[in-house]
């Protein structure tokens, strides 16, 4: 007998009821699915990965199965702090930094480490779905942020400030937003950090996707602004390797790592040593930027073909962002359309595509218009079929009536 009204609350929370609705059904042979958001496999370096792991196990022998430091090897957690200062402007050394097991690990620790129940956060509306399913743990209350070309609406969390006072965090995904695909401006970036030390607040910046740029030259992180260690800064390794690796890090003032750590320990006691001593290899004898910019050019052309093909197909009364980097792309479809109706009853069984239905990245889940298109997955040709499929969709429902 299953006695489930002894589960925690959070327990009745979840996460599936968020997470859950990023997998589609069945699309059958010539389905073309958008609604992934993984990297292309293709472009996975096994050969060299595979050395990486024998180095480390030629290195290290018996030492690495061993219980290991919680916080991750200093030689790696090294490295980070020098791609942070090279890549993002950041300036760090290795106490700065913990790895965690992903990123999706480092926003649970820091949301276990801030949130009280009803706590106030405030989000992106939309954001990304898996922070919101680590925060929905905790019980806070959700304050939303209007997201523009350039970014989160400074402004109007300006005025959330005012009336909200008692914000604890702001969670951001400054480049290449998921689910968006914009990039926040660098005005943008100097200014809600001169937020968080007017009103006292923690910026969660969150970004997997800033190396993946195929238009246009790298914005220096939040972070890299941070004087008085209000930004924590995450980032992994599951966008521009692999992510099965299970690799990430946060790059903070040493107290919040130390608090970070000390949650970690007790979560898992430490990140499998043998990834973390492949990862730290592979970064000594493999060429990181030269891999992402053998990557680029892939992401690039299915970036291109997807914007493409949206200008090409899609009715007038469906938007469309324009990325310049990341692997999505948002569509907002005439008001008063939900699309994960759309979705299960037109577009799957008659389009055989997939998207996901964009009311899944909201905290209120209140905005059903949105589409998250996904484009790193698809070569070119299913691009344009499957985009041609979904806008003669689009066309004849109820988007072309609303």
């Amino acid at each position: 007998m299953v006695m489930n009204e002894l589960f925690a609350d959070r327990a009745a929370i979840g996460s599936e009821s968020r997470l859950a609705q990023l997998f589609g059904g069945q699309l059958g042979p010539d389905g073309i699915k958008f609604s992934a958001g993984n990297p292309n496999p293709d472009l996975f370096p096994t050969t060299q990965m595979q050395a990486a792991f024998n180095t480390a196990i030629d290195t290290a022998g018996n030492h690495l199965f061993e219980y290991q430091e919680v916080a991750g090897p200093i030689h790696l957690r090294q490295q980070l702090a020098n791609r942070g200062h090279q890549t993002a402007g950041i300036n760090a050394t290795a106490d700065n930094v913990l790895v965690t097991q992903g990123g999706q690990q480092a926003i649970d620790l820091v949301a276990k480490l801030l949130l009280d129940v009803g706590d106030e956060v405030a989000v992106e509306a939309p954001t990304y779905v898996g922070a919101l399913a680590s925060f929905d743990q905790y019980s806070p209350t959700y304050l939303d942020v209007p997201i523009e070309d350039d970014g989160m609406d400074v402004d109007a969390l300006e005025a959330l400030l005012q009336d909200h006072p008692n914000i604890k965090l702001v969670y951001t995904v400054p480049d290449f937003h998921n689910p968006t695909g914009v990039t926040m401006s660098v005005a943008k970036r100097k200014r809600l950090v001169e937020l968080a030390e007017q009103y006292h607040f923690y910026i969660l910046e969150d970004t997997p996707y800033r190396d993946l740029r195929y238009h246009g030259k790298s914005l220096p992180a939040i972070k890299s602004f941070d004087r008085h260690g209000r930004v924590i800064f995450i980032s992994s390794f599951s966008k521009i390797l692999m992510p099965g690796l299970r690799v990430g890090w946060v790059i903070a003032d040493e107290l919040v790592i130390n608090k970070l750590r000390q949650l970690k320990e007790t979560s898992d006691l430490e990140s499998p040593a043998i990834m973390l001593h492949a990862v730290s290899a592979f970064l000594d004898n493999n060429d990181l930027n030269q891999h992402v910019a053998n990557m680029l050019s892939t992401y690039r052309h299915r970036l291109d073909a997807m914007l493409t093909a949206l200008k090409a197909y899609m009715p007038e009364n469906v938007h469309f962002t324009q990325p310049d980097g990341g692997f999505f792309i948002w569509l907002t479809l005439p008001e008063g359309v939900d699309t994960q109706s759309l979705l299960q009853n037109v577009v799957m069984p008659q389009a055989h595509v997939s998207y996901v239905p964009g009311q899944v990245f909201f905290a209120h889940q209140n905005i059903k218009n949105g589409v998250r298109l996904n484009f790193s997955g698809v070569n070119e040709q299913q691009i344009d079929a499957g985009i041609k499929r979904l806008a003669h969709a689009l066309s004849v429902t109820t988007v072309h009536s609303a």
